[in-house]
């Protein structure tokens, strides 16, 4: 017989909030506690998920609406609330029935529908039903539904005014003409902490941003503010992956004129540019950083130095150097172009 299991409790979710918050890891949190570190990854992983009305994050008073919300869910089923209905529907799937025989077979000799086949299927994967490993008398015994690796929707399903990358002019795809951007944002460990990354693809320059959330709208006025200075020719297009944060990206369009384009769902290469970059910026910014004693100077500084490092795909000039060299402007290659 295995251990008896005994589901979270209310304080318990307020001790994992605090500690998670205080940047613990999962495994310290789990021994505070007595608990397995399974408990406390899947605690934090299901009920942190981003929703259209919750942007993500683990908050403890959220856990436990949720958990009490699950419960009542539950006993909704109706094979939960009839229970000879139940045992013969456990009857015919021990026999090899799939649910849509069931429910069909059901039907043809009562005259009418007694159960759908889906509320079968929503019932055998709900918790109490996997207790008793219901999902293993299905005929492909499957633990979860859905194709595996596909779980829920793609954010791509959300952005307004989406245009794919393959529609991006063919001359921001050699890195010959300048004005052509990617952006992204790097995200830390401590929730909440995130600096937007601005790259031109073809002077490598780069510029750090720090955001106070990834909400859409603070991206927006980071990303307008640091290009509407720039001339029209400085700023053609910019790539996003899928991020939600990049949700507004069409009111850039409307406010300062640059086209925007979006990677292929799970294709990060396709903005390999600002990929490169955020690597390269993980070497003295890791994401184990604390951005509260992280001021934007030094975030300034720490770009200005990525900015006046040569790069060999530059033939070895700076990419501060090769920015200016765009933009036409004869200054020294340590002085700061407009946009910063």
């Amino acid at each position: 017989m295995g251990h008896h299991y005994e589901q979270l409790n209310e304080n318990e979710r307020k001790v994992i909030d605090r500690l998670h918050a205080a940047g613990r890891s999962q495994r310290e949190i789990a021994r505070t506690l007595l608990r397995a570190p399974s408990t406390i990854s899947r605690e934090i992983r299901r009920n942190s998920q981003v929703r259209r009305s919750w942007p993500g994050g683990y908050d403890a008073g959220r856990a436990q609406k949720l958990c009490l919300r699950r419960r009542d869910r539950g006993r909704q089923h109706k094979l939960a609330r009839q229970p000879h209905l139940r045992e013969l529907v456990g009857e015919y799937l021990a026999m090899g029935w799939s649910p849509g025989q069931i429910a069909g077979r059901l039907a043809l000799e009562h005259g009418h529908t007694v159960i759908s086949h889906e509320s079968i299927y929503r019932f055998v994967y709900h918790r109490t039903a996997q207790k008793d490993w219901w999902h293993r008398l299905l005929p492909k015994r499957r633990y979860r539904r859905g194709r595996p690796g596909r779980r829920g929707g793609s954010p791509v399903d959300h952005i307004k005014n989406r245009v794919p990358v393959s529609q991006r002019p063919a001359s921001a795809d050699d890195r010959r003409q300048p004005g052509h951007w990617e952006a992204d944002l790097m995200l830390f460990r401590i929730y909440g902490q995130a600096v937007l990354v601005s790259h031109e693809r073809s002077s490598r320059f780069t510029v750090i941003t720090r955001q106070p959330s990834k909400a859409a709208q603070p991206v927006l006025e980071s990303l307008r503010q640091r290009l509407q200075n720039l001339p029209p020719d400085m700023r053609r297009t910019i790539t996003f992956d899928n991020g939600t944060e990049f949700a507004f990206h069409h009111k850039l369009a409307d406010q300062i004129g640059i086209a925007t384009f979006f990677c292929d769902p799970h294709a990060p290469w396709q903005k390999g540019g600002i990929e490169n970059a955020i690597g390269r910026l993980r070497r003295p910014l890791p994401r184990k950083s604390d951005l509260a004693a992280i001021s934007q100077k030094q975030l300034d500084e720490l770009a200005m130095r990525y900015n006046t490092t040569p790069r060999k795909c530059l033939g070895f000039r700076t990419p501060l150097e090769a920015f200016n060299n765009a933009l036409h402007l004869k200054r020294d290659s340590t002085c700061q172009p407009a946009l910063a």
